[in-house]
């Protein structure tokens, strides 16, 4: 009987979830976007073979738009193999799009085309004019860009900067052999432009986000962040921040995101970068590519905190995939993973606003603290990266890229005359310390480092780091500044959240450990006190572990996920009018305590014990 009962849930299952991926409806609350490169587009020739293999990934995911690429790596689609395909894709009521990898051979470290050369120039409009042909909507793989250092370029870049160069190179080869090519032969076509991940170097490799995002139809995003620990190091944070800068370039005009499944270890880490995508409210969400949703999927992908309840339920996502003997059939693939992953999140994502977030300028092209952002989104404070300084919010976080700007010491003043704040990191001191910083407060980052583990929060007891870290060593005047936060090494000490009035404002520095991820080693209190400081403009702040992220929106909901393999318990403070925080998904109410002074007075705040399992979400309404 138990048999019985085992095999009738995995059938409903499987019915259910395969009913509503062919169904009509599409997903509520986004599109879903399959990109196929052209090695596979020229395979898709054979519709037997397309069939066959698009039935498998229309079962699990609700296709609204297919990516023919028409070139990459010098190779070009046959026009009579896109007729066939598009028919195919129109007839079964998906959308079709063209896509363009702008690659002479990606297989040698991304080899680009070089935008110096004719006989490549004159390709890339043979190309662009071809896609553009055949598709009303034309977008751009991430490989818009040029690591070319042939003689030509040298003697084009002259005396400027390999920057300088690549981006006026780029910004004209946008114009001369992309956008004006394809709109002379099809003048309702769009060309859309996506952007990479690494968007702290994009200005070293051309790609334009001054002049990008006024030129080109719309944007795209690289959401992808796959596991941290391969070579690009970028954190999982980092693929609902881009999305949202991208869209601050462009208001409206940024039309998805786009992951892989590159660096997959878990299935887990492959779901969180979808859902990071959707929380940051992509209106499409593209899956790379084609070939890698036939990827099998097995128990190797099971995480080892699966047994502990993350938001990934492994077990009921591959039941479908179940054969009677206890294996998995042909259907367990990556499409499996991502229908199951867009499915869950599509229930919730119309109840949530506009994401708001703690204001933090980057000014176009600037360098400095690499990536810092995504860090501090990790450790809970919900960010929200600007092109242009903010002057309506109460409190702006400024990292070293903050220096490019040449009038920022002056914004910053002004600020801080408004009687508004600023929290600025010890890279942006160092940068200004010598460049009109000294008007506001006489502070001196130092070449001497501290490796410390003990740190106190204002006039609280000591906490101890979980490892030792290297700090830079601030200078400063005593009563002139003061820390509100310290670390020591025995009886020597050093600031690590420091604040200084001027004006009707507070500046407060921020000393960032010589190694970023040891923010994640940093005691909860210490966390608690920075999260404290930045968040007068936020509805709720959390309080607790690292790698625990906050997401917030303007219809007074927000999303906490962990990203730790252990659970934890942590709290979510609000105004002390709130009644008590509606988990949308579960249907609990959690009732929250008033947070008392050090004399027993009121803070006018109110604290709600949460617990959270490993890489899991939870979904609130402030009521």
């Amino acid at each position: 009987m138990k048999r019985f009962c085992q095999l009738f849930y995995s059938f409903i299952l499987m019915i259910s979830i395969t009913t509503r991926a062919q169904g009509a409806d599409p997903y509520k609350n986004f599109n879903a976007a399959i990109y196929a490169r052209v090695y596979e587009v020229r395979q898709m020739d054979d519709l037997q073979w397309l069939q066959q293999r698009y039935d498998v990934m229309a079962k699990h995911i609700k296709v609204n738009k297919i990516y023919l690429e028409t070139h990459r790596d010098m190779v070009v689609a046959e026009q009579s193999t896109l007729d066939k395909v598009k028919k195919f894709f129109h007839e079964r009521g998906v959308a079709t799009s063209g896509g363009i990898t702008i690659t002479v051979n990606e297989g040698n470290r991304f080899q680009t085309y070089c935008y110096s050369n004719p006989e490549h120039r004159q390709k890339l409009k043979e190309v662009v004019e071809f896609t553009a042909r055949n598709f009303d909507e034309v977008i751009l793989d991430d490989f818009f860009f040029t690591s070319c250092k042939c003689e030509l370029c040298i003697k084009n870049k002259g005396d400027r900067s390999w920057t300088d160069f690549r981006l006026q190179l780029l910004t004209d080869a946008a114009k001369e052999l992309i956008l004006e090519p394809a709109k002379r032969v099809n003048p309702k076509v769009e060309v859309v432009i996506k952007y990479p991940n690494w968007y702290d170097h994009f200005q070293g490799l051309g790609f334009n986000l001054e002049t990008g995002p006024r030129l080109f139809d719309g944007l795209y995003t690289g959401t992808e962040t796959r596991d941290p620990s391969s070579n690009q190091h970028l954190q999982a944070y980092l693929g609902y921040l881009l999305f949202r800068y991208l869209e601050n370039l462009q208001p409206g005009g940024n039309r998805g995101g786009w992951v892989d499944s590159g660096g997959m270890r878990y299935a887990d880490r492959y779901a969180e970068q979808l859902w990071l995508t959707l929380f940051a409210k992509a209106p499409e969400q593209t899956f790379f590519d084609f070939r890698q949703l036939e990827r099998p999927i097995d128990n190797r992908l099971r995480a080892p905190w699966q047994d502990q309840g993350a938001s990934l339920n492994f077990d009921e996502m591959i039941a479908p995939a179940k054969r009677d003997d206890g294996g998995l059939s042909a259907d367990a693939t990556l499409a499996l993973l991502g229908g199951y992953a867009l499915e869950q999140v599509d229930q919730f994502l119309g109840e949530l606003g506009k994401p708001i977030g703690i204001p933090s300028y980057k000014p176009f092209h600037s360098v400095g603290e690499d990536f810092l952002p995504t860090f501090l989104g990790m450790i809970g404070m919900p960010m929200d990266l600007l092109p242009q300084f903010p002057t309506d919010r109460s409190m702006v976080i400024l990292t070293e890229q903050a220096a490019f700007d040449p009038d920022i010491v002056e914004k910053m003043k002004k600020q801080l005359l408004d009687g508004k704040n600023l929290l600025i990191t010890s890279g942006l001191l160092r940068a200004l310390q010598d460049k009109g910083l000294d008007d506001i407060v006489e502070l001196r980052y130092t070449d001497r480092k501290a490796l410390v583990k003990n740190f106190r929060a204002g006039w609280g007891p000591l906490s101890e780091a979980k490892v030792e870290m290297l700090l830079p060593q601030i200078n400063y005047l005593t009563n002139d500044s003061w820390e509100e936060i310290s670390a020591f090494d025995d009886t020597n000490g050093w600031p690590v959240l420091h604040s200084a009035g001027y004006g009707n404002g507070t500046l407060y520095v921020l000393t960032v450990p010589e190694n970023f991820t040891d923010l994640y080693n940093l005691p909860d209190a210490v966390l608690n006190r920075i999260r404290q400081t930045v968040s007068a403009d936020m509805p709720v702040r959390l309080e607790g572990s690292a790698q625990i992220s906050l997401f917030v929106y303007d219809n007074n909901t927000f999303i906490i996920e962990s990203f730790l393999d252990n659970s934890a318990d942590v709290a979510i403070v609000t105004a002390e009018n709130v009644t008590q925080l509606h988990d949308i998904l579960s249907g609990e109410k959690l009732e929250g305590q008033k947070i008392e002074g050090f004399f027993g007075q009121s803070t006018g705040e109110k604290r709600f014990a949460l617990a959270l399992k490993p890489h899991s979400y939870r979904v609130f309404r402030i009521e």
